[in-house]
Parts: C-alpha cells; structure tokens; sequence
C-alpha cells in the first residue's frame, strides 16, 4: 500500500522568529552606533561596489539511524549524511543547473526563501529527511536560510528549483 502527503502542509515558523521588533530594533541601532565612523570612512568607495548576490546552497541526506543495528535503512547509491552543494550567481545565472529558474524565482520572492510560494505536490510518505542551506547575499542583503524537511519531495515542493542542482 502507497501512501501519500501533500506538501501543502503548514511550513515550520523560522529560527529566531520569537524575538520581537524592539528587540530587534535595540540590537540594529547598537551596531549601528558602535559601527557609524567607519561605515562613513568607507561610503564613497562602496557606492562603486554596487549590490552583491550569490547563494552557497547544500542539500544534506541526513542519517537514519536505526535503533541497536548503527545502519541506514535508507537505500540508494549515495552514502547517508552526504552534503552536494554550489555556488549559484544569477548576473548572468551560472553555477547551477536550473540557475535562471532559480534566480528568477529569488528574483520574485525578494531574495527571502521562506516568501516562495508553496506547490502542489503528492509526496510519498517515506522518510529521507534532507536539510537545506543557503548562505550569501541578495542584492546586498544577507541570506540565511536553512531548514530540514521529511524527503526531497517534501522541500522541492516549498523550495521549487533553489535546491535542484542535484539532478
């Protein structure tokens, strides 16, 4: 028997999602105060600079360990815990196999992973947990993106094409 999940399912609230704006705001405004004479020194040169953006993404198999036999139940030809990774820059996209799709759908969501819409997807209910990453910039901001999700299905339908590089 086949069972399957949609992947339409509520998505975890991010890391770090309990700290309220003001403390937020009180932390900004300390480094910014402590950081104010030498951000000036360097603002005529960084003007020229203009906005960075490149992606480091990682999509991790993770371990299943089975209780008492220290094995992987998971089958398939990769070894368990095995991390694939690469350097997506979208001007011009390169580094990637799907890079204009996936610059085009950080291009749509601002750079922020989490604002992707979901997809539709019947997802099999096995699982092969795989965690992804993406650290870099878009457009000069910082990106910091990470979250595990019960197989591939699961995170390509949250994800779309960001962590398909694997293929």
């Amino acid at each position: 028997m086949t069972h399957t999940i949609t992947a339409k399912a509520a998505r975890r609230r991010p890391r770090g999602t309990a700290v309220t704006p003001a403390v937020t705001a009180a932390a900004l405004f300390a480094v910014l105060a402590a950081t104010a004479a030498p951000a000036r020194a360097m603002a005529e040169p960084a003007a020229h600079i203009g906005h960075s953006t490149w992606l480091h993404l990682t999509v991790t198999r993770d371990d299943i360990p089975t209780p008492g036999l220290g094995f992987s139940l998971r089958p398939g030809p990769r070894p368990v815990g095995d991390t694939r990774g690469t350097l997506l820059l979208c001007d011009p996209p390169q580094g990637h196999t799907r890079a204009a799709e996936a610059c085009a759908q950080l291009d749509a969501a601002a750079g922020d992973i989490r604002r992707f819409p979901l997809r539709d997807a019947a997802c099999p209910m096995v699982y092969a947990p795989v965690t992804a990453e993406a650290r870099g910039e878009w457009q000069g901001n910082p990106v910091d993106y990470r979250e595990t999700f019960p197989n591939a299905c699961a995170m390509e339908a949250v994800t779309g094409v960001l962590f398909a590089f694997d293929a």
